[in-house]
């Protein structure tokens, strides 16, 4: 990836450079001889998860008394994001990576015994954690939602259903979002769920366009009783817990964002040098080269401006609007860039076989998860005190 020099500089040590190194030389051995076939069965194995604790990754970001490699750099998970993007596989980036939005409210806030039960296990890959907060018909209205948790003694009595929950299938922990209250934001809870409990259930893996080498499930729960002693941070007390979670989530779409676009940008580079029409290669034309060069900019644009925020989340700061912002902006050179890849690859672009056609069908969900364009802009509206 071509980056500015003064921009490693800033952001960016030799510590963040060998952990590129070793992010590429995991993918070129275990990922991108695979990744096709992968994409086509619509999964990748769940042996993947192991060697990826076992190379440190899945730890990056978490504390060292939990199995993870430390606290504090932010833009050690920043480089990694970027280098497992060249998987280039959407789905695979984000099933590998559930566990970086289930995970941190367990850490952040669950009671000790049930941190050093679940995380370790988590990041070592020996078991795989989802996020579990969208409904059927919820969506984004995240402080509406309908899955209720009723305590009864030492266990919360939970009925509800979850959908389109990342990594829903083969995970074996959930962070559950659940109502424990009254209407609103303020009777939300947080849960941790075990695959096995009785009264839970999970639906197939539902078909995408997209993101297809992540599983995707539907979650059900009948009468399921959930000991107290899995409750997440404070009765009531969840969908803080969730908006705390949503920031870091929003940064590791807008990085999936430029990265996409970047991707389908090098391969385009070097398609128009291949590719020959009227006796030259199309790179040669001018309409060809403008289109080359607005999307270099929009890409070097969004990913300049993500870096700047994630700086400001580094120093402790909490960067909604930054973020937001970053995140519509780098989610649309995503599509914008990806729809001009195709059209660059002409009919190529529209086969499977293409990594561009690939590309372009993973775009479209990054405007939609961790919350849409349109609630992103009404988060940056409120933020300008509008």
């Amino acid at each position: 990836m071509t980056v500015d020099k003064d921009s490693l500089q800033q952001y960016f040590n030799d510590d963040h450079q060998m952990l590129r190194d070793s992010a590429q030389k995991f993918i070129a051995k275990h990922i991108s001889p695979f990744i096709a076939e992968w994409e086509e069965q619509e999964s990748f194995p769940r042996e993947l998860y192991p060697l990826a604790g076992e190379a440190g990754f899945l730890g990056i970001g978490y504390p060292e008394s939990l199995g993870g490699s430390g606290e504090g750099d932010l833009f050690m998970k920043v480089a990694f994001s970027e280098e497992i993007m060249r998987s280039t596989s959407g789905g695979l980036v984000a099933g590998l990576g559930s566990l970086d939005i289930a995970l941190p409210p367990i850490v952040n806030w669950a009671p000790e015994a049930l941190k050093q039960r679940v995380v370790p296990e988590v990041l070592s890959g020996e078991k795989i954690a989802a996020l579990a907060i969208t409904e059927p018909g919820g969506g984004s209205d995240v402080a509406n939602l309908k899955t209720r948790a009723v305590r009864e003694g030492d266990f919360y009595r939970v009925n509800g259903s979850k959908t389109f929950i990342t990594s829903g299938v083969r995970a074996d922990y959930y962070t559950v979002a659940v109502r424990t209250g009254g209407e609103g934001y303020q009777g939300i809870s947080l849960l941790l769920i075990e695959k096995g409990t009785p009264g839970f259930t999970v639906g197939k893996s539902l078909k995408k366009t997209g993101w297809r080498a992540s599983d995707t499930a539907e979650l059900f729960f009948e009468d399921c009783l959930v000991p107290v002693d899995n409750l997440i941070g404070q009765e009531n007390a969840g969908f803080i817990c969730i908006m705390n979670n949503f920031l870091k989530e929003r940064l590791m779409l807008t990085i999936m964002g430029y990265m996409t676009a970047q991707i389908a940008l090098e391969e385009s580079l070097a398609y128009v040098k291949e590719r020959e029409a009227f006796g030259r290669p199309i790179g040669k034309f001018q309409v060809t080269r403008h289109k080359l060069v607005d999307m270099a900019t929009e890409i070097d644009i969004a990913r300049e401006y993500t870096y700047r925020a994630a700086a400001k989340m580094q120093a402790g700061q909490y960067p909604i609007k930054e973020i937001s912002m970053a995140k519509n902006f780098a989610t649309g050179v995503a599509e914008r860039v990806t729809y001009q890849a195709v059209q660059i690859f002409g009919g190529m672009g529209y086969m499977r076989e293409t990594v561009v056609e690939r590309l372009s069908r993973d775009a479209r969900l990054l405007a939609i998860g961790g919350g849409t364009t349109e609630i992103m802009k009404e988060m940056i509206a409120k933020q300008m005190g509008l």
